[in-house]
């Protein structure tokens, strides 16, 4: 039986570790990567990863031209977060009769906000014979797959509230701009207003694939964001934080019933949060019969966590039926220590 071969669109932070990791996988076996960098075409794949070795694969910003002459049965994409961003690049790669994984937050569940072009996907992939999942940590598994598998226990669910609680300190500058990180009160408040400033990327997405899965109609989702404002000083690689500014972003989504949130979903995010005795973690509380209470300290580490939950979905992605699917579509991922290849049987 051939090697699962899979192309990597994107090899920054998220696209690079997703490639190194599955270098260590048996039965699996990339076999292309495309970059943006014109002057780093034809570069090896190891030597692009800084590995010691190298893999005889080169990287390309030639997309079309690897996407119709290499055989592969995934590509992974980790290029942009947003749907309508990240179509094109979708679109490419299943008219080439690949199957999509994409880390982009709102191709979670795409349909939540742009319902137009999910219907569009899940026509392109079913022609194409193809699938496309959207995944990653959050949204994808803690804020949504994690707590539908929870309530499989639950004979009836009245209401769900689930939290992560994570430190931002690990990221870049981007990042912090998104989360107002380092900015005034005044400067927060603009940034929302300007959409500088997003918070979290996927509240909709979880807060749909959470209802679809329980069968709510929900008469809508409402959402706040509010900075967390900082008593001490702080300072990362990246940024400083003086007393009174701006450490994080608490965003909370709320999915309402007859005016009441039946589904609760917050994501305070802020840098060095110990320096305020702020405890990092994933919280569950399920309302229901039985009662669920699931408490993760500190939280799952956002970056290992969305290079495995993605990757460890390939096998179910190839077998799945061709089409635009969410992460309660598809077999419960796990990691798997074996030969890949078995997986498929």
């Amino acid at each position: 039986m051939e090697n699962i071969k899979v192309i990597h669109w994107g090899l920054g932070a998220m696209g690079s570790g997703m490639a190194k990791h599955l270098l260590t996988k048996q039965g699996i076996e990339i076999v292309g990567g495309i970059i943006k960098n014109e002057k780093q075409e034809g570069m090896d794949l190891g030597e692009y990863l800084g590995l010691e070795r190298k893999i005889g694969v080169s990287v390309t910003n030639e997309v079309e031209k690897l996407l119709q002459d290499k055989q592969a049965d995934v590509v992974i994409i980790a290029i942009d977060s947003f749907t309508r961003n990240v179509f094109p690049a979708i679109k490419m790669a299943v008219e080439a009769g690949k199957n999509v994984i994409t880390i982009a937050e709102e191709m979670a569940a795409p349909q939540a906000q742009e319902p137009k072009l999910a219907a569009e996907i899940d026509r392109l992939a079913k022609l194409h014979g193809v699938t496309v999942l959207g995944t990653g940590i959050n949204p994808g598994f803690v804020l949504d797959a994690l707590i539908i598998m929870l309530t499989g226990a639950c004979l009836d669910v009245k209401k769900i509230k689930a939290a992560r609680v994570n430190d931002l300190s690990p990221f870049g500058p981007t990042v912090m701009r998104t989360q107002g990180v380092g900015s005034t009160v005044e400067e927060f408040q603009r940034g929302l207003a300007s959409g500088e400033i997003v918070g979290h990327i996927g509240f909709q997405e979880s807060v749909y694939m959470i209802a679809k899965a329980l069968g709510w109609e929900l008469d809508e989702i409402k959402e706040t964001r509010e900075p967390i404002i900082s008593n001490t000083y702080r300072e990362t690689p990246y940024v400083k934080v003086e007393p009174g500014m701006v450490a994080g972003c608490k965003h909370i989504a709320y999915g309402l019933k007859n005016g009441e949130a039946i589904i609760t979903l917050e994501h305070p995010q802020q840098i060095l949060p110990e320096k305020e005795g702020v405890n990092t973690g994933d919280f569950i509380w399920i309302e229901g019969t039985p009662d669920i209470c699931i408490n993760d300290k500190p939280e799952i580490p956002g970056g290992i966590g969305t290079m495995a939950v993605a990757t460890n979905m390939i096998p179910h992605v190839i077998k799945a039926s061709p089409g635009l699917v969410t992460m309660r579509d598809l077999p419960l991922p796990s990691a798997y220590m074996g030969d890949w290849r078995e997986l498929l049987k």
